[in-house]
């Protein structure tokens, strides 16, 4: 049996990394522009982000969560945003009383309001409870957010989704490396846009 030398695996890794990276230049600059324009709108009206995945797009949402409710670059006021893959207590009882297509739409139809924003992540697009998630944030006259790979699935197909930011690769780790990627840039933004002196403040330290 052929082998693979280690080495080769993590070259094959890292440059594969670097050339999505490079294909992405310009080609995701307005929609994480518009992304980010939604999102300041929102929490300047005093609404709140919403966000939600599975696996490796479960620890996504609450790594963006955590960065806007504590801080990301800069020290300024906490901002709101709720992970909804964190309250096993929450996800294992809904998951046991109905099913756990649910489990995110569930507690969107508990949270969400009328200009709040879903941050709807999922690699394949075609999760089923995160596109029942969309669902529920449009009943209840919110803003959705899709973040998908490959050719974005059914999520990036859905008429409720706003703003549909895709990384159209084959890879599902080079996908979730970009993905973590656009939501450092989308937190960058925010701070940028919503307290410019204590953005500009960080950067010159």
């Amino acid at each position: 049996m052929a082998t693979i030398h280690p080495q080769q695996v993590i070259q094959s890794a890292l440059e594969e990394g670097v050339l999505l990276r490079q294909s992405c230049i310009q080609v995701l600059d307005q929609t994480l522009m518009d992304a980010a324009h939604l999102m300041v709108k929102s929490l300047q009206a005093g609404h709140k982000i919403l966000a939600c995945g599975n696996g490796g797009s479960a620890a996504d949402a609450q790594h963006f969560a955590g960065e806007l409710v504590n801080r990301f670059e800069c020290n300024r006021p906490a901002l709101a945003a709720i992970a909804l893959t964190h309250d096993a207590s929450v996800i294992t009882s809904i998951a046991n009383d109905f099913c756990f297509d649910v489990i995110f739409s569930r507690q969107v139809e508990a949270l969400g309001r009328e200009g709040d924003i879903l941050l709807a992540i999922s690699t394949s697009g075609n999760s089923k409870n995160v596109i029942n998630a969309v669902d529920a944030a449009a009943h209840h006259g919110m803003k959705v957010i899709a973040v998908t790979g490959g050719g974005g699935g059914v999520l990036g197909a859905h008429d409720a989704v706003d703003i549909h930011l895709n990384i159209n690769h084959p890879s599902t780790p080079r996908v979730q490396e970009m993905h973590i990627t656009c939501l450092h840039i989308l937190c960058t933004l925010i701070d940028q846009q919503m307290f410019p002196e204590e953005y500009l403040s960080s950067q010159s330290v």
